[in-house]
């Protein structure tokens, strides 16, 4: 007798089983008889009416504020200068030391004289003999005891020997090296008593009052920069002063497409030294702004930068904004219409569009959010 296998067993009692439900015709009723007693939705009730999210609102206090424009940058001399010889010799005097403060044609160096001094002196010599044979000629020529072709021999010798003289003055100029401002030695490249070559480098001088603060703005930023308008410098070892704008490049940076800025900066005592990195802010002129703490700053659904408002309707409106000044209590803020409602607490929790429940901070706190954004000031 041949034995059966479970599975096989199993496999007729599943057949028999679902042979018999489908015998009975209860599988028409499936999910119908589910639909007919289910309950359908709940239709609103047009009494009911919608529960409005609540936001704190304020009209922020308008300033009239200089635009900041912050930029990197690094001080220059306002003049510098490498001086050299203007003639070999040894040098025979050195008259300042590096850090010597010198005044504009005072004395550097000379060189050992070489003659220079008794050409000058011979030359002074024959322009005075040639001067006093020129009066004697004068004398005689009115007498009519000279020819004319003597008087004007006599007046070219005159001529001859001024020339000569101012040769020679200018070749004793040649062996001293004077300044050619004010300003400070920086750097003496030689020795007293050292050779030297013409034309070699001989001192450094550098003119520190004013000192230019170097910067170079954007090509957005621009527009808001004037020569005449005010600068905070703030050097790296945290020193701060103020200056001018004294002149904006018209010619952008080719690899970087930015303006070169110079600042004067008034250094009468010398505290600021050339080549100091510094953080330029420059003052454009003055704009209509907002005072806002930073909490108030939100971003759009596109995301633009912006505050959150409400309109007369109670809808919430975005506006972008045009920052003029990041002050170290809040943000001075372009670009908000006189009279907005800003809102100042709630403004993340709603949308455009959304219709809220606007109310006004107390008291209190609408100073406290004043006084945040302005540091005290109003």
């Amino acid at each position: 007798m041949p034995k059966f296998k479970f599975h096989q067993i199993a496999a007729i009692v599943v057949f028999i089983a679902t042979a018999a439900w489908v015998a009975t015709g209860e599988f028409s009723s499936v999910g119908s008889a589910a639909d007919v007693d289910a309950p359908g939705p709940t239709a609103p009730d047009p009494n009911e009416k919608a529960v409005l999210r609540t936001v704190a609102v304020m009209v922020p206090p308008r300033v009239s504020h200089s635009r900041a424009i912050k930029i990197s940058g690094h001080t220059e001399a306002n003049q510098r200068a490498t001086l050299a010889t203007r003639s070999a010799g040894i040098i025979g005097e050195l008259a300042v030391r590096q850090g010597s403060r010198v005044s504009a044609g005072d004395l550097l160096l000379k060189l050992e004289n070489e003659g220079q001094e008794a050409a000058v002196e011979t030359a002074r010599a024959l322009v005075s003999q040639r001067e006093a044979e020129l009066a004697a000629a004068e004398r005689l020529a009115q007498t009519g005891n000279l020819p004319k072709l003597q008087l004007d021999s006599a007046r070219s010798g005159v001529a001859a020997a001024r020339a000569q003289l101012e040769t020679a003055v200018a070749e004793l100029a040649r062996i001293e090296v004077r300044a050619p401002f004010g300003g400070v030695i920086d750097r003496i490249d030689v020795e007293l008593g050292s050779s030297v070559s013409s034309g070699a480098t001989v001192a450094t001088i550098l003119n520190l009052d004013p000192v230019l603060a170097i910067g170079e703005v954007s090509e957005r930023d621009l527009g808001h920069v004037r020569p005449g308008d005010k600068a905070d410098i703030r050097l790296v070892n945290r020193d701060e002063a103020q200056g001018e704008v004294r002149f904006v490049s018209k010619d952008a940076s080719a690899s970087t497409r930015t303006f070169r800025v110079e600042v004067a900066v008034p250094n009468a005592d010398g505290a600021i030294p050339a080549g100091m990195t510094a953080e330029l802010t420059l003052r454009a002129a003055q704009v209509d702004s907002v005072v806002l703490p930073r909490s108030v700053v939100t971003l759009s659904g596109e995301g633009d930068l912006g505050v959150r408002a409400v309109d007369a309707q109670n809808k919430v409106v975005f506006f972008p904004i045009d920052l003029v000044d990041d002050t170290p209590g809040g943000l001075v803020l372009g670009g908000i219409p006189a009279d907005v409602r800003v809102i100042v607490a709630g403004q993340e929790m709603v949308r455009e569009g959304d219709v809220v429940n606007p109310v006004e901070p107390d008291p209190a706190t609408a100073k406290k959010l004043i006084d945040e954004a302005t540091g005290g000031a109003l």
